[in-house]
């Protein structure tokens, strides 16, 4: 590896070293050769091709599928004295032709393009009259059609390889099991490309599954308790509930913003933008809303709704603690929702073998919910990823469930389901099985059959978390063309027939929180440190409302924690703060110094309390 990459990330980006496998890609890239990146969110990808960008001739181009986000992006590398810009539906034709001239004219280090923009013919004529240093494909995932963010655009990008054969090109993703990486590969003609996964685990996100039971309320105790200044995303999936679920946030005191597709582009735009640039704001949202975020205090991502996948889900709370800080990924689902999506899937367009596929992730995700052991484990083993039976930061290992065996509630059920001739829904079959009187009941002679009251040991609430696990494992099936009716599977019949037994987990009314593995790191500044942190966000957001840009291209929390912490006292040593540049201590270092002098000088503020004394 030659000095200057790392002289750069040190002098541009503010970093002592790389981390991880950061080093290998971007040396590999340098030396233009192609390459597969799989790392986590937050994990540092957007530097292993920013860096190489910058050390190649030529320009970066950026295929970027989000291009609201464009803008903010551009506007972080500005920051950092990286001549960067754009190219999107967004720009005025004035705006769109200055950005080309700069490109003609070799000044601009990264271009980022929406795909449906880089795929017209007038675009590559443009860039095959320039010096290209790279191509960067980022949310690579979208080009797999077996995937949650599907993007057709994407299934062009193929041209890069036959338009530029000698130009780099480097894919990355956060998301993307075996299946996925195999179409990437494919579609991007990437067959000679090394690849590098770099681990899917995401340490400081506790992960939190919890049966629905009133889910508004649920989430208020989650935001009440422990969220209640914080930014996050609540995730909903019809824009009706997306609605009505920021109005009722709205008057529980919080600043909620709704977003989907159904708003007008403006309204979308500008809630999208508060969130990024305003603190504690919380967006609540469809899937239309999330992909290619990278505001990195995102404390909490709450889903109200169930996703299709293990993929969306890790997708979707991985928006959470970009800045390695701990965060919440917390869902409530019930029955309801397996089989609204279970509709939803089986209504789609597409292949018989696509919604098979469809339906096979949606139940490794159930399990993912009804799993009685270490959440974390199970969700990296579903991404082929090796880890400790124990990761000590998901509510299943901090508040280890209970178990019962459920054999004969299990054959009760099943039984019922089956004598009431596989037409009724959960709600019915409960009333049967605990012996009620209901007009349905009396009407379809019910209360004749054998399994009419045999069911009363158990409540309606017991009943109900019986027949969702029974459905999360494949035991009973819900008929979408029912209006939800359960029906046997195949699979249940050693269960009837007394061959097996099956132990159940047991739902317990919802406790306080479990105490994270690690406090916020903001809470373990000491008192002098803390007030000293919150002046110097508030001198971060003075310069980001005046420049308007998100406050954290100013400087990341973290960047202003180590400041607070350590107190440099002339450039030489805030230019050793992890994330503080040659270009941002020129640009903000005397304004910093000048808050952390004058908190010095206030010993009523900062004195003995810090010090121990």
């Amino acid at each position: 590896m030659t000095r200057q990459p790392l002289q750069l990330l040190r002098q541009t980006f503010g970093y002592d070293d790389f981390r991880g496998s950061q080093r290998e890609i971007i040396e590999e890239v340098i030396s233009g050769r192609d390459a597969l990146v799989l790392m986590p969110t937050g994990g540092g990808k957007s530097l292993c091709y920013q860096l190489p960008a910058l050390v190649r001739a030529g320009v970066g181009i950026v295929i970027s599928p989000l291009i609201a986000l464009m803008q903010d992006q551009v506007a972080a590398l500005a920051q950092l004295g990286v001549r960067a810009g754009y190219l999107n539906s967004t720009l005025e034709r004035d705006a769109a032709r200055r950005v080309e001239q700069a490109l003609r004219a070799g000044q601009l280090d990264l271009l980022y393009v929406a795909p449906e923009r880089l795929t017209q013919e007038r675009t590559l004529t443009l860039l095959e009259h320039v010096t290209i240093a790279l191509f960067a494909i980022d949310e690579a995932h979208c080009v797999s059609q077996w995937g949650h963010d599907f993007r057709a655009d994407y299934l062009q990008l193929n041209l890069l390889q036959e338009r530029f054969p000698h130009v780099p090109r480097i894919a990355l993703t956060a998301t993307a099991d075996a299946r996925t990486r195999a179409e990437i590969v494919e579609r991007l003609a990437l067959g000679n490309a090394s690849h590098y996964i770099s681990g899917f685990d995401r340490p400081n996100i506790q992960y939190r599954i919890t049966h629905k039971r009133n889910s508004r309320q649920q989430l208020l105790q989650l935001l009440r308790h422990e969220h209640g200044r914080d930014a996050g995303i609540v995730y909903c999936r019809t824009r009706k509930s997306v609605g009505n679920v920021a109005t009722w946030l709205q008057g529980q005191g919080f600043c909620a913003l709704p977003y989907h597709a159904g708003l007008p582009a403006e309204v979308r735009q500008q809630h999208q933008q508060r969130f990024l640039r305003e603190d504690g704001v919380i967006v609540v949202a469809t899937i239309a809303f999330g992909l290619g975020i990278d505001k990195p205090d995102v404390r909490f991502v709450a889903h109200l709704d169930l996703p299709q996948s293990v993929e969306s889900y890790y997708q979707e709370t991985g928006r959470a603690g970009r800045d390695g800080q701990p965060a919440t990924a917390w869902m409530a689902y019930g029955l309801q929702d397996v089989a609204n999506m279970r509709q939803l899937l089986m209504g789609s367009s597409g292949f018989p073998e696509h919604v098979r596929v469809k339906l096979q992730k949606l139940d490794a995700l159930l399990g993912l919910c009804e799993i009685t052991t270490c959440r974390r484990h199970a969700l990296l083993r579903y991404f082929g990823e090796h880890s400790p039976d124990h990761c000590g930061n998901c509510d299943t290992c901090l508040a280890p469930v209970e178990t019962w065996d459920g054999t004969i509630a299990v054959q009760k059920a099943l039984s019922c389901v089956y004598r009431t001739g596989q037409r009724f829904g959960v709600n019915h079959l409960i009333d049967v099985l605990r012996g009620k009187e209901t007009e349905k009941v009396q009407q379809h002679g019910h209360q004749r059959i054998k399994t009419y009251g045999v069911g009363a040991e158990l409540d309606d609430t017991q009943w109900r978390s019986v027949f969702r696990q029974l459905v999360a494992r494949g035991y009973l099936q819900v008929d979408v063309a029912g209006y939800g009716a359960l029906q046997v599977t195949a699979r249940s019949r050693p269960l009837l027939r007394g061959e097996e037994s099956i132990s159940l987990r047991r739902d317990l009314p919802e406790k306080a929180a479990p105490r994270p593995r690690r406090e916020r790191r903001e809470r373990q500044l000491a008192a002098g440190d803390q007030a000293l942190f919150e002046a110097l966000r508030q001198c971060r957001l003075s310069i980001a409302q005046e420049q308007d840009v998100p406050a954290y291209v100013i400087f990341h929390d973290a960047t202003l924690m180590d400041m607070a912490s350590s107190r440099p006292l002339d450039a030489a040593q805030l230019l050793g703060i992890n994330g503080v540049g040659r270009r941002k201590l020129e640009r903000y270092g005397a304004a910093f110094l000048d808050v952390i002098r004058e908190f010095d000088a206030a010993p009523a503020v900062a004195g003995p309390e810090r010090s121990g004394q």
